[in-house]
């Protein structure tokens, strides 16, 4: 009895499948490279990753006049600190010495981008942004608004002051 169900079922399954169509594959649209998406202030969301590409990635994801200056800090930072480690950690770009940890990060908010001096109080002048944490201090860059000569200045003391391990 039970092979005469299984016929049955067979043959049901069969004619429906005649009855229909069969379905075309719906071409999936050609497009370039997805943008990153951003999470909240605009910050774009970028794999943890090592290196100089998740880096650049995360700044050509960076909307609007902040990709900008995402370019410029990190231009400044590797002609300062040659051979300047770099990797991408929760959503932020950190720069480091290999084996000596990281010296600063940066991070886009809606308004500007933020900039962590994870020894900032060792900084001379001390940046102004004050931290919960004791040696950290941050940098807030808006729009057309970046000293670079002083940014220059804080990467290379900072460079050369142990760096944080996350």
């Amino acid at each position: 009895m039970a092979d005469h169900r299984s016929e049955k079922s067979a043959k049901a399954a069969a004619e429906r499948g005649a009855a229909t169509k069969p379905r075309k594959a719906t071409p999936k649209p050609q497009s370039k490279e997805a943008k990153p998406a951003l999470l909240a202030g605009d910050n774009p969301q970028i794999a943890k990753a090592e290196g100089d590409a998740p880096v650049q990635a995360y700044i050509a994801a960076m909307p609007g006049w902040k990709s900008d200056v995402g370019r410029r800090l990190d231009a400044i930072i590797a002609r300062t600190v040659p051979g300047v480690h770099k990797a991408v950690k929760w959503n932020s770009p950190f720069y480091g010495i290999e084996g000596q940890g990281w010296f600063l990060s940066f991070h886009v908010f809606t308004r500007y981008v933020k900039v962590t001096f994870f020894r900032g109080t060792s900084l001379r002048p001390v940046p102004l942004g004050e931290s919960k944490h004791k040696d950290v201090r941050y940098l807030d860059i808006y729009e057309d608004q970046l000293d670079e000569a002083q940014f220059a200045a804080w990467v290379k003391q900072a460079s050369q002051l142990p760096g944080e391990r996350m």
